[in-house]
């Protein structure tokens, strides 16, 4: 038998996480993880771009002086430990291939709305305080409740919206699509130019050929391929990073074999957070809408991820649900809240888990993998600041590919399916966000049953949903008519 042939249950670990029943095995599993650890290592060093240079974070976590550097990597060590545990949980609690970590817009959202106006620590304790609240709801089960109730088209186009935005984020982190004036562009002037595009087309074809040709571990190789020419053409040619003056440089690291491999982490920033410092800075109403609004966020962002990737792994059963929705949504409601008490933002699940099923993965033993490398990470950060954005991407893209098949079991020619489907779809990679992408479909699901005079045919929890979606998309006005803004 060949090594990475599927066998009968073989022990205990493999019953637990189903790995036999699912056809995957350890071999595939482990690939599953490294591919997704490699897509989405780009948190470690993201997330502290984004949260230590918050100007309170610099003088409240390193003696008052404006030391961005230090804050930037106690906020690496602690990103890295947060994602690494709670992946490892999901993988063993939640047996399913979804990787956790910061979670992108959240965390810009509470860096740049939120911290603004309270101290850090005040607004880490709002997001504890909705880590709490959404655990409790899924403990109740409440949010797979809500999952039940969304029909099934929407559940599909859930899932392309996805493979649209993780294509997008691909194509945008690599350089190939630009935002600004105009609104998208391409490459830099409407060419593409530069050795870093070149390594990301040239990482695409590489991946695209392998998929296609079915070789076993084709998006890890392709990655791994794609950085070694990354780190080959900065060693001869010198480009440097991306910038204003660069245009042309290298996404987010600099393919430079580093001169050393191990930094000892800091973790200073582990239990930095008041629970209601803010409702006495901006007010009860104002924190009960801040958590609001970061509650509707996390509450759909994983149920959305959730299905995509489950849909992909062919997981789904015949009633349509997920293995162990319930466990999931209880380790991502705990990875919410353990986001906040480490000061680094909110912790979710990664749409970039795709593309570790895309190789294979199809149990939580990839989780623990992947959560296992980000451990490793927090030790080796030097090391997982080589890949570039370019030599990351392509496997985003082609990951968003497979996701899209998904679109096949939508009827777009009955429009009042269809146009909720298209609005999910397009939503999602437009404004860079799960959430308004489901809202968007919700809402107009609801409106067009209203006024087809079908509105008998709406499980109340959409109602509760739909009505809820409208307060977050209005909930702008909402604050200046209750004198917030």
């Amino acid at each position: 038998m060949a090594a990475d042939a599927p066998s009968r249950p073989s022990g205990r670990i493999d019953i637990w996480f189903s790995l036999s029943a699912r056809g995957s095995t350890y071999g595939r599993e482990i690939r599953g993880g490294l591919v997704t650890f490699f897509t989405m290592a780009y948190i470690v060093v993201l997330n502290p771009l984004i949260i230590g240079t918050s100007k309170d974070m610099n003088g409240l976590y390193v003696g008052g002086t404006d030391n961005m550097i230090k804050a930037i990597t106690m906020v690496t060590a602690a990103t890295a430990l947060v994602a690494g545990l709670m992946t490892i949980l999901m993988g063993a609690i939640g047996r399913f291939p979804i990787a956790v970590a910061a979670g992108l817009g959240l965390n810009g959202f509470v860096a740049f709305t939120l911290a603004p106006r309270m101290t850090w620590a005040d607004a880490m304790g709002l997001v504890v305080l909705e880590g709490v609240l959404i655990l409790i709801l899924a403990l109740t089960g409440f949010r797979s409740a809500v999952f039940t109730a969304v029909p099934e088209p929407l559940k599909y186009a859930i899932g392309v919206g996805i493979g649209l935005f993780i294509t997008i984020i691909g194509l945008v982190d690599a350089g190939v699509v630009r935002t600004g004036v105009p609104l998208v562009s391409f490459g830099v002037a409407g060419e593409l130019q530069g050795w870093p595009i070149f390594t990301f087309c040239a990482g695409l074809f590489i991946t695209i050929v392998l998929v296609v040709r079915k070789v076993m571990g084709a998006i890890l190789i392709g990655i791994v391929a794609t950085t070694v020419l990354a780190i080959a053409i900065e060693a001869f040619v010198g480009i440097g990073g991306r910038s204003i003056t660069n245009e042309d440089g290298w996404g987010l690291n600099v393919p430079v074999l580093p001169e050393s491999v191990l930094a000892v982490p800091d973790l200073g920033l582990l239990g930095q957070f008041s629970l209601f410092g803010s409702f006495e800075v901006i007010g009860v109403l104002a924190s009960l809408l801040a958590i609001f609004s970061l509650m509707l966020s996390d509450f759909f962002d994983t149920m959305g991820t959730a299905f995509g990737l489950a849909t992909e792994a062919d997981l789904i059963d015949d009633e349509g649900r997920i293995p162990h929705f319930e466990s999931i949504l209880v380790v991502d409601s705990i990875a919410a809240a353990a986001g906040g008490a480490a000061s680094v933002s909110s912790n979710t699940a990664y749409v970039e888990s795709a593309s570790g099923i895309a190789e294979g993965a199809r149990t939580g033993v990839a989780s623990l993998v992947t959560g296992a490398l980000f451990l490793v990470a927090m030790f080796f950060s030097p090391l997982v600041t080589i890949i570039p954005y370019e030599a990351a991407s392509p496997a985003l893209v082609v990951v968003g590919f497979l996701m899209m098949t998904q679109i096949r079991h939508i009827d777009f020619s009955d429009y009042s399916i269809g146009i909720p489907a298209f609005l999910t779809i397009v939503i999602m990679p437009f404004t860079y966000s799960i959430t308004n992408g489901i809202g968007a479909g919700f809402v107009s699901w609801l409106v067009i049953k209203i006024f087809t005079g079908k509105a008998s045919e709406v499980n109340w929890l959409m109602w509760v949903i739909s009505l809820a979606f409208l307060a977050y998309f209005g909930i702008y006005p909402i604050e200046l008519v209750l004198g917030l803004k």
